[in-house]
């Protein structure tokens, strides 16, 4: 235990981890090119991770995967996540890093 450091810092950083599949390819296809967001591909998983905030444009996503994703199939290929996640409305999901800036959408 005495090599173990805590850092008492708040980080703002969020993320999502998809089971790798169709959508959560698409998903990750149309985050790759945002600033601030990085894509890991895993063996079976794919992570979205950001800082701050990631917004989540359903219009898009349904435009990359030729089908409809609605906020509530989103949060089902999402297997986990990390960060206050809020739907706006149902075109957009926000995953927030910033807890402060989440409060504004109690």
């Amino acid at each position: 235990m005495d090599q173990i450091r805590f850092d008492e810092t708040i980080s703002h950083q969020c993320g999502v981890t998809m089971n790798d599949s169709v959508e959560a390819r698409a998903i990750a296809e149309v985050m790759e090119g945002k600033p601030g967001i990085r894509i890991t591909y895993l063996p079976a998983m794919i992570r979205i991770d950001g800082e701050g905030k990631i917004t989540f444009d359903m219009k898009e996503l349904t435009e990359a995967l030729g089908r409809e994703m609605t906020p509530y199939l989103f949060e089902i290929s999402t297997s986990t996540h990390y960060g206050r996640m809020v739907m706006l409305d149902d075109d957009t999901v926000v995953l927030f890093g910033d807890m402060e800036e989440a409060m504004a959408f109690e």
